[in-house]
């Protein structure tokens, strides 16, 4: 957005909106994945959060110095959101969290579903890497497409890779918008709007904090960590920000999350959910102050690409929805062996229809036809 004088400035469209309110789609769109929150802002708000937001190609489409072309957004849309937990720069990056958004053409609602980081795939080749394919866990594709000659792994191209195998799992032909979000910057997300209230569904312990958000320690013999751990008890918690990413990084039974990695997504969705919940408050919208680190701290957490179109643009976009308009979905799986030996996961019966459904815009009666997809998430 250009700015503008004070005189002659254009008729707003958040005219009616409170002043401080008005940046929660912006902020909500990109801080809870693109879930769309409603925060509207001022320009100087909106310009100082959309050069905060990592920019980079996430779908290899731009050609050398080609520039992508802008064009109007309307659903339905897919928008592919891809969590990763960096150690150091030098690590190639795994998909930790991989969760389809899909807005129907009404553009006033949204489906969230993730994808199992264990899901047994075919990797195709990919060239920029030197990548031959492979079939394995979905996750790593991230690690193979990333790889770069002589430098550091390059996530942006991970993510092409990626995008690519979710496409032919899900029978995607295109994502009309991707985000890297770095789950270690969800921690000063959450802190800087002062903590997420979220309803934990049962007693969870931590693997690997203490109950004081220091690292547990290691066992000498190597057999995982040692020491008293974090407890997250059952009901509705207020959560600081140390304590929300290790909640929703939780995924062992011996821990209380008897359906591993299903349970750990679907945590995660609340958590998401939580977010938007929190963004969208009064506490955080009507203090300035706060609602400029949040978006700052979002910002700093993110890359995204939207094929043309700016977070901003998506979060004028997707203005209408709200948290309670979010539907979120599990799609159920198990285990993939050859003899004993694990390989990963694969899905059960119905999910193909799920997608058959979701590409012919049936979502709503399939899922009232199967109910057990809805995630009960409170």
């Amino acid at each position: 957005m250009g700015k503008a004088g004070k005189s002659g400035r254009k008729p707003s469209i958040w005219r009616g909106v409170p002043r401080w309110a008005r940046l929660c789609t912006v902020f909500g769109t990109v801080l809870t994945v693109l879930s769309g929150a409603v925060l509207v802002g001022t320009e100087v708000l909106m310009a100082r959060y959309e050069g905060a937001v990592g920019k980079a190609d996430l779908f290899g489409d731009q050609a050398a110095g080609a520039q992508a072309k802008k064009s109007e957004i309307k659903g339905p849309l897919n928008i592919l959101l891809v969590g990763i937990d960096p150690r150091t720069p030098t690590a190639a990056p795994l998909a930790d969290s991989i969760m389809v958004l899909h807005v129907p053409a009404s553009m006033d609602r949204a489906y969230l579903f993730s994808l199992p980081r264990d899901l047994y795939v075919p990797i195709p080749p990919f060239k920029k890497a030197d990548f031959p394919g492979e079939t394995t866990k979905i996750n790593a594709a991230m690690s193979f497409g990333s790889k770069v000659p002589g430098a550091n792994p390059d996530a942006a191209r991970g993510f092409e890779l990626l995008a690519t195998t979710v496409q032919n799992v899900t029978g995607i032909k295109r994502f009309d918008a991707g985000a890297i979000i770095n789950f270690t910057g969800f921690q000063k997300i959450v802190d800087a709007m002062g903590g997420v209230d979220m309803y934990i569904e049962r007693d969870v312990k931590s693997e690997h904090k203490q109950p004081d958000g220091k690292p547990r320690p290691g066992n000498t013999r190597g057999e995982g960590y040692v020491g008293p751990q974090a407890i997250y008890k059952k009901g509705n918690r207020h959560l600081s920000g140390w304590q929300a990413l290790d909640y929703v990084r939780q995924r062992y039974p011996k821990n209380g999350v008897p359906d591993s990695d299903y349970g750990r997504q679907r945590h995660q969705q609340q958590f998401v959910k939580a977010m938007v919940g929190q963004a969208f408050s009064a506490d955080v919208v009507s203090n300035p102050i706060k609602l400029d680190k949040v978006l700052r701290a979002a910002g700093q957490s993110l890359i995204f690409n939207g094929r043309g179109n700016s977070v901003v643009d998506f979060g004028l976009a997707l203005k209408d929805i709200r948290p309670n308009t979010i539907e979120m979905i599990k799609l159920p799986g198990g285990g993939v062996f050859d003899g004993k030996r694990y390989l990963g996961e694969q899905f059960q019966e119905g999910v193909p229809d799920f997608f058959t459904a979701l590409h012919n815009e049936q979502l709503d009666p399939f899922l009232l036809e199967h109910p057990e997809f809805v995630n009960k998430a409170k």
